[in-house]
């Protein structure tokens, strides 16, 4: 008997999970350079909710909002990876669940090929900052249709989009979505 396995429970390639939030629920997780995170709290009122989603005094970053849009997802429903050469995208999921994937695909950047991954929704908003260059992908994790606002700093160009896209299952990044997240 090991003193790993005192009482013989443990079975053959069991892996003991790290420490992934601490004793105040702070999601831990090296954030890749220039990604900014925070989440937020809602505040009861009468008969439902308030949310702050995005305040200048927060401090996140400096940027200005040229256009607001919502993406609805259905159930299971994963994104392509897509990446902005110029625009910085502010995600925030409004509604269900959301599994929001970050790649640092930024060869010179001092988190190049970090992943950050975000479970948000209804029950724990928060606000990610996608910096330019910075490949992502989002899965509703829910069992209903999602929601997620983007308050991007430069309007989308019909004629010349910012769009750069690889399929879910890429090489080219180093992750990959499981089917149900819950």
């Amino acid at each position: 008997m090991t003193s790993r396995n005192k009482n013989n429970s443990l079975l053959q390639g069991a892996i003991k999970d790290e420490q992934g939030i601490t004793a105040d629920w702070e999601i831990i997780q090296n954030l890749i350079h220039d990604v900014a995170f925070r989440e937020v709290k809602n505040v009861p009122k009468f008969g439902g909710m308030l949310t702050e989603i995005f305040r200048r005094d927060w401090n996140l970053e400096s940027g200005s909002i040229d256009q607001v849009f919502q993406v609805s997802l259905m159930p299971g429903t994963i994104s392509e990876w897509h990446m902005h050469q110029y625009t910085t995208d502010r995600i925030f999921v409004n509604q269900g669940m959301i599994q929001i994937v970050l790649y640092d695909g930024r060869r010179n950047s001092p988190t190049f090929g970090f992943i950050n991954e975000f479970k948000l929704g209804v029950y724990r908003p928060g606000l990610v900052i996608v910096p330019a260059g910075v490949w992502h992908a989002v899965q509703n994790i829910a069992n209903e249709t999602s929601c997620l606002l983007n308050l991007v700093d430069k309007a989308y160009q019909y004629e010349n989009p910012d769009h750069w896209r690889l399929p879910e299952g890429t090489k080219e990044i180093p992750y990959t979505f499981k089917q149900k997240a819950f």
